[in-house]
């Protein structure tokens, strides 16, 4: 079995030779270089990763081009910043490989806690509050850690390409009535400069993504038409 496992990096050289060499057997890396200025592509290469470059900043560019360049039946999503364990990976993937679920969460639980920002960890929690009461989806946390199977993902048409692909991701997936599940998993602290949920600014924007997105899935057309840079 082999499982693709789609990583979006930006300056993350550091980091990858760690998470590449924690990958368990079976499981390929894709890494997204999303305009990387510090040799990340390069390291990548050199540990065995499969490599794809997409120059549209985001989040959910990034992860798009992955799972289109993934071959596997099963794809899964992993930061590439060290802060989330690849071999955690076949613990989320096993309820899909067994039928009992289509996409698996991984829900962070930070070691220690001060691996998640206190920032960061209110706006997460204010979210998924949100989440619960307007779908009544049982998740706590918007985590970037996820399995499913590629072709279930590619036929949910995700259109956002900034920080609410991961919102996205699941609205459309409930909508579609994917079975969805999470699963506890270890948060410790990333390496490297955080780009996003690591400064006060980058969680303001992922949080203001993810409201436009709600707000979307609501159904005001004009949202959709008006956002800027999907």
């Amino acid at each position: 079995m082999t499982v693709d496992v789609v990583l979006p990096c930006l300056d993350e050289a550091a980091a990858l030779p760690g998470v590449l060499g924690a990958l368990p057997a079976g499981y390929r890396a894709i890494v997204v270089d999303n305009g990387s200025t510090d040799g990340s592509a390069e390291v990548a290469a050199a540990h065995g990763a499969v490599v794809v470059h997409e120059g549209r900043r985001g989040f959910g560019a990034a992860v798009h081009a992955g799972v289109l360049a993934a071959e596997a039946d099963l794809v899964a999503i992993l930061d590439a910043d060290g802060s989330l364990d690849p071999k955690d990976l076949p613990r989320l993937a096993a309820p899909v490989l067994a039928g009992e679920a289509d996409l698996v969460l991984g829900r962070r639980r930070p070691i220690p806690r001060s691996a998640w920002p206190l920032h960061a960890r209110i706006a997460n929690r204010a979210l998924a509050r949100t989440i619960r009461r307007a779908t009544g989806l049982p998740v706590h946390d918007l985590g970037p850690m996820r399995v499913a199977r590629r072709t279930q993902l590619l036929g949910l048409a995700l259109q956002d390409r900034r920080s609410g692909y991961p919102l996205e991701m699941l609205l459309a997936a409930a909508q579609a009535g994917l079975r969805i599940r999470e699963l506890d998993v270890p948060y410790r602290p990333r390496i490297g400069r955080s780009k996003v949920t690591g400064t006060v600014r980058g969680t303001l924007t992922a949080v203001a993504d993810m409201r436009r997105i709600l707000r979307e899935r609501r159904g005001d057309p004009a949202n959709r038409r008006n956002a800027p840079n999907r």
